[in-house]
């Protein structure tokens, strides 16, 4: 034990003065000196590393040349010519009509700008917000997906101020493509409506397919023929940027083939939008001859969209005006799902395309909470980071979060001059767009590696595939957790216990008992049960038995009181019962519940003084 006393060397108590403390170790008159800068909370708070971590923007900005500003020019409009067609068929996805695609494409790209901190993410809507949106509506329409979006904001906000960006670990990577592949075909499923021409009203997976064969005999040919076609094209451009022009080595290509190359690589990058334009046009060219071979897109809202909060009220289609507490009860588990899968989505983006940086997910989920509470404000439903429009980001060569200004930017002129044009935009190319991309987003190559490393994590992975498709998608994301979960427990309530005779070299012998793991509560029974068979059956119920808790890094009550009643039970039998190479913090909890007979050795050589002790050979 020793003592500590500080003296205030100067300033005063609230500002900034130093002040140096003594610490007098208890073995001897040594000091140690230490300084105190007495930063106030507030000053830590606007510190420059606090200020740097919680606004990125300042870090980019403090080193920013022309440099990055035109590498972020020129992906930010590449991913703005991506997003718009995109923006558009994900708001056909979630059931909205398709200015609330675009009203969900730019807010949060400035948001995040300014909050974000990783470079490739562009934040809008992405297939799967968009499905999960669909799924929890019921019946609210737009009103409910704007508040679907102002709320996930929010509970996004709170989980980041409680730093519980952690949870998001609990999503596996079985769990994870189970249900990312459900979803794509989920996605898929519910876009061949649109894509055959067809009417009918479904949205669970097995009710679409039974009306989807009920009306196939409905099918429009040319709705038929134009979606197909549109799926072979995408499909067919999206390989183009991969046919070798050239050398292998940039750097030995001429000028005409390095601006070949790039013509290839941006007639794929921008696959989407050409492939809407051209077939916009052809439907508008037809339209102008009185001929309506296909079923359009509609009017869409002219116009930037009007700031207003979100409603919190909904009058349903039978007149029944829903209160806030009812449309929350009817979006309750969307509310929590939606915010760990929009992380989720941003995480991985951060993974796929790494650049040294960890990642901060307690920054990620603020910034994704500003983004979507705010974007709701202009009518915007759930959004996050995409993988496909990530890719196109890292491709063009980003440089930092500033590129989402430029997409943003693209979005608001789109919405500004061109929506009257997107009336003429056929459904089912939009419908061919969403399924050529999500397609990829189904993972059944995965199913082999799993099988190779780990046979039982196949069984998260197909509970939460079937479930999704089956049930809904956020239960069966709880379900996949869940079962994940039960497996975690289940290896901790189980650990191995090696048991090993030993013999001593003055004579007798002694068992050593070593848990593999930390001993807590699902774990504890299992591991006293095998020891007392241990002693009872290898030990003859008489020599000595060491347990050496080597891997037992921590304990808890629960652990506490089941070592008390082992070593009642050795007391009883009078067998002798010792604990070797406990970490200090283990003793204490051991000790802490007050057992009649605890022995522990630090050290071989107390071991084996102790073991001499109950040998009946002499010392």
């Amino acid at each position: 034990s020793g003592s500590t006393r500080s003296m205030k060397s100067g300033g005063n108590d609230s500002g900034s003065g130093d002040w140096t403390q003594l610490h007098q170790n208890g073995d001897g008159p040594k000091f140690t000196r230490s300084r105190w800068t007495g930063v106030t909370p507030r000053r830590r708070l606007f510190s420059r590393k606090v200020l740097d971590k919680r606004l990125p923007i300042l870090v980019n900005l403090r080193d920013y040349s022309a440099e990055k500003a035109v590498a972020d020019l020129l992906a930010g409009v590449t991913v703005g010519l991506t997003v718009i067609p995109q923006a558009i068929a994900y708001a056909n996805v979630a059931g909205l009509d398709a200015q609330y695609g675009l009203y969900s494409s730019f807010v949060g790209c400035f948001v995040y700008a300014i909050f974000g901190s990783v470079k490739d993410s562009p934040i809008g809507p992405t297939a799967i917000m968009a499905i999960l949106t669909r799924e929890n509506l019921h019946g609210m329409g737009p009103q409910g997906a704007i508040l679907l979006a102002f709320l996930t904001g929010l509970v996004q906000l709170l989980m980041g101020v409680a730093q519980l960006g952690w949870l998001v670990d609990f999503i596996s990577g079985p769990v994870s493509v189970g249900f990312t592949s459900a979803a794509a075909i989920i996605i898929a499923t519910s876009q061949i409506k649109d894509l055959l021409g067809l009417s009918y009203s479904a949205s669970q997976f097995l009710a679409v397919w039974d009306q989807l064969a009920c009306h196939i005999r409905e099918t429009r040919k040319w709705d038929a023929i134009l979606g197909l076609s549109c799926m072979t094209v995408l499909l067919l451009l999206r390989k183009i940027k991969d046919i070798p022009v050239g050398p292998k080595d940039t750097k030995e290509r001429t000028t005409g083939q390095k601006l070949l190359a790039q013509s290839l690589w941006f007639i794929s990058t921008a696959r989407n939008i050409l492939v809407v334009v051209v077939c916009a046009v052809m439907a508008f060219v037809f339209h102008k001859h009185d001929m309506e071979p296909f079923i359009l897109s509609g009017k869409v809202k002219e116009g930037l969209p009007s700031i207003a909060l979100p409603e919190f009220t909904h009058v349903d289609s039978s007149n029944h005006t829903m209160g806030f507490f009812e449309m929350c009860s009817n979006l309750s588990t969307a509310m929590i799902v939606l915010p760990l899968l929009s992380l989720l989505e941003d995480v991985s983006l951060a993974k796929v395309f790494p650049d040294g940086k960890s990642i901060d997910a307690t920054q990620e989920l603020l910034a994704l909470g500003l983004c979507n509470t705010l974007s709701s404000f202009v009518g915007s439903m759930p959004v996050s980071g995409a993988l496909s429009r990530g890719a196109v980001n890292n491709a063009s060569g980003v440089r930092t979060t500033l590129g989402g200004i430029y997409t943003g930017i693209i979005v608001l002129v789109s919405l500004q001059f061109f929506t009257p044009y997107f009336y003429y935009i056929p459904k089912a190319s939009l419908a061919a767009v969403i399924i050529a991309a999500v397609v990829f987003m189904v993972e059944f190559h995965v199913v082999k590696p799993i099988w190779r490393t780990n046979k039982m994590d196949l069984i998260p992975a197909v509970a939460t595939f079937f479930s999704c498709l089956l049930i809904r998608l956020e239960l069966g994301i709880v379900i996949g957790i869940s079962t994940n979960v039960l497996f975690l427990l289940y290896a901790s309530a189980r650990p191995s216990v090696q048991v090993e005779k030993q013999a001593c070299s003055w004579g007798g012998e002694f068992l050593v008992i070593t848990p593999d793991r930390s001993l807590v509560f699902p774990s504890v029974e299992y591991v006293r049960n095998m020891i007392c068979k241990a002693g009872v059956k290898q030990g003859a119920g008489s020599i000595p038995v060491v347990i050496d808790g080597r891997h037992v890094q921590g304990a808890d009550f629960t652990a506490a009181k089941g070592v008390k009643s082992l070593i009642d039970d050795f007391v009883k039998r009078n067998q002798p019962l010792l604990f070797y190479n406990l970490k200090p913090s283990v003793v204490e909890v051991f000790q802490a519940v007050q057992p009649v007979s605890f022995h522990h050795c630090s050290t071989e050589q107390q071991l084996y003084a102790m073991l001499k002790g109950y040998s009946k050979q002499p010392v």
